[in-house]
């Protein structure tokens, strides 16, 4: 049995706002990142925890899902790893930071005087990136007592 999803309502009127057809499979993919702001997910994640629930749902669906919400402005793509895509809920500017030891990424809160930018020398500003790579607090603790 699919578990409750937290504001339905909102769930619908945020899709709705961004003229998207408000299906069962897009609102749980918002409500499975909705939950999961901070984890910067992967469509395989997304899909592997939804697939339990929705034995019917597809890796493409969740793919063309993940697209329309990327079009519409209702997330952002990172492509911080060089590998894969990761999806982040938080569409404003902002940075991340990515942890090489452990691979998990973090919103940074840096100021950037050129994120709220629309042009940079007549160029119009689509998009903003801003990665930092290290270790993470936990990592370097780890890497500290080693």
């Amino acid at each position: 049995m699919i578990e409750t999803i937290s504001n339905t309502d909102e769930l619908r009127g945020d899709l709705a706002a961004k003229g998207l057809k408000p299906t069962y499979q897009r609102i749980m993919i918002l409500d499975y990142l909705n939950k999961h702001k901070s984890k910067h997910l992967t469509v395989e994640r997304i899909y592997e925890a939804l697939a339990k629930k929705m034995p019917m749902l597809s890796l493409t669906t969740v793919y063309n899902t993940l697209n329309s919400f990327l079009k519409a402005g209702l997330v952002s793509a990172i492509t911080i790893t060089g590998t894969e895509v990761r999806y982040d809920l938080t569409s404003t500017p902002h940075h991340h930071f990515l942890c090489r030891q452990c691979g998990q990424i973090i919103d940074v809160d840096v100021r950037c005087p050129i994120a709220n930018r629309k042009n940079i020398n007549g160029c119009k500003i689509e998009e903003v990136h801003g990665y930092f790579k290290g270790l993470c607090k936990e990592c370097a603790k780890k890497q500290r007592k080693q």
